[in-house]
């Protein structure tokens, strides 16, 4: 036996239940019952916050991006921050789903499918912005380098905008066909579960033909390792290739080559924060207590703590290069980005993505899924201000003092962003009415018995025994 398998054995059960029926049954519980008016609620607000978005961008396509705050100095702002953002958010999913699977980390598998479909959606959102950017959406198929009768004038390899386009297409597929994969099995528990109908012919149409054997499970655990080691190059690359949007340009603030794991570290903090606020949301909601525990929460808590740490070497690295090369150009950004225009921005990016979550280390801290959740939602605050940051600070104040501006976001800047928001969870939340949230089949690969956890939970976790079913008071 593997010294891994070993360890994995002697680990307390991540999940605790009466039996593997149990699990099954929790988990498609809210996939048969009616939506609650929670449900309706949030469904709601989030369709009217897309609409607003869709409104947005139709005025911003119909009469142009001069509806935008951009001038001649500041070229990128709003609209480039949302895409860096919403690509950020979508690196948990795969890290949590390929990376920790490769590591053996058996928490994920109560957060992986979840995780998953984030970062569907948020690529999705993210996809939105490079292509209104160019101002006229309806050519973006020029960026696909397909046969023409253009002659000799072909697609710029060296244009940020193609690598954005390659990056988003290809972590897109790359996550769409990982998350199917993983899916099909409780695709079949779904089919062999519920009333004939149109749900019924969906799930037996998507499951295709599973059927439980052992040659099938054979089959899927070979296709899904090598899709893991083919994902995980890409939690790296991708924001590499978006960090080269900036640090392959000759502006001061840009031109640097911690970029690359800066944003990749940056891209998980934030990612990471996302999912422990959908998870917090989805565990009181959906009542899957016994599904996410506190010591998951606690586990994605420190995996927060890490990144956080890596940024804010990130920032104070910087701003040592900047004052270590001698270069006033690079000095001046810098010093104009704490003390300038836009300092309340670095500010608040400092305290949200630096001060706050320092204190998910007080193990009090992490054990409240209050002030857990509120800290991820400061986290994910301050991330979009980092990227802002970035961004127009480096830009507003250019080389020449006669070509300085300055920056506002309009309305339709603002609405964009929100219909973002409304497209993303508005996704989230018909994920969760149709698909099982939870991945059941590898759930059961980490539950326990009660009686096992029962010795376990007040000598190695600390952590109080879960109601089982029935005892409930």
């Amino acid at each position: 036996m593997h010294d891994a398998d070993v360890a994995a054995a002697r680990e307390p059960a991540w999940v605790v239940t009466d039996s593997l029926s149990q699990v099954t049954d929790d988990i498609c519980r809210p996939l048969g019952a009616r939506p609650t008016a929670l449900w309706w609620a949030g469904l709601l607000a989030s369709t009217a916050a897309m609409l607003a978005g869709v409104a947005a961008v139709g005025y911003q396509i119909a009469t142009g991006i001069g509806t935008w705050g951009l001038n001649r100095t500041v070229g990128w702002a709003f609209d480039i921050t949302n895409f860096v953002f919403w690509i950020g958010i979508g690196h948990a999913g795969t890290l949590i789903s390929a990376i920790l699977f490769l590591l053996r980390q058996r928490w994920r598998t109560s957060v992986n499918r979840a995780a998953e479909a984030m970062t569907l959606f948020a690529v999705m959102c993210a996809g939105i912005f490079p292509v209104i950017h160019m101002g006229r959406p309806w050519l973006a198929f020029w960026m696909i380098p397909y046969p023409n009768m253009r002659g000799s004038l072909w697609i710029n390899f060296r244009s940020p905008l193609v690598w954005d386009f390659f990056a988003i297409s290809t972590y897109f597929t790359i996550s769409l066909v990982f998350w199917y994969v993983g899916l099909m099995p409780d695709l079949a528990t779904v089919r062999d579960r519920a009333r004939p109908g149109i749900g019924r012919r969906l799930a037996t149409w998507f499951s295709l033909g599973w059927n439980g054997s052992y040659r099938t499970w054979r089959h899927y655990e070979i296709v899904y390792l090598l899709l893991a080691g083919l994902a995980t190059p890409l939690v790296i690359s991708v924001h590499t290739i978006v960090s080269w949007d900036f640090a392959t340009a000759v502006i001061p603030g840009w031109h640097a080559t911690i970029f690359p794991p800066y944003f990749v570290a940056g891209a998980i903090f934030s990612g990471m924060a996302m999912v422990l606020t959908l998870m917090i949301v989805a565990r009181t909601t959906m009542r899957l207590e016994r599904y996410i525990t506190h010591r998951h929460v606690d586990a994605m808590s420190k995996l927060v703590i890490a990144t956080s740490g890596m940024v804010a070497l990130a920032y104070g690295t910087e701003f040592f290069m900047a004052l270590y090369s001698a270069n006033r150009y690079e000095q001046f950004v810098f010093m104009n980005r704490a003390l300038g225009p836009f300092a309340w921005a670095y500010w608040t990016m400092v305290a949200s993505n630096v001060l706050v979550p320092q204190l998910l280390w007080f193990k009090a801290v992490r054990r409240n899924l209050g002030v857990v959740f509120a800290v991820s939602i400061v986290v994910n605050i301050g991330m979009w201000f980092e990227r802002f940051t970035i961004i127009v600070t480096s830009l507003h104040r250019d080389f020449l003092p006669s070509s300085w501006a300055g920056y506002a976001p309009t309305s339709i800047e603002v609405a964009t962003l929100l219909g973002s928001f409304g497209l993303f969870f508005t996704c989230f939340l018909i994920f969760c009415r149709f698909i099982p949230v939870i991945a059941i089949a590898e759930v059961k690969g980490v539950i326990g018995t009660p009686a096992s956890a029962a010795a376990r939970a007040p000598a190695e976790t600390g952590e109080p025994m879960p109601a089982l079913a029935g005892t409930e008071a």
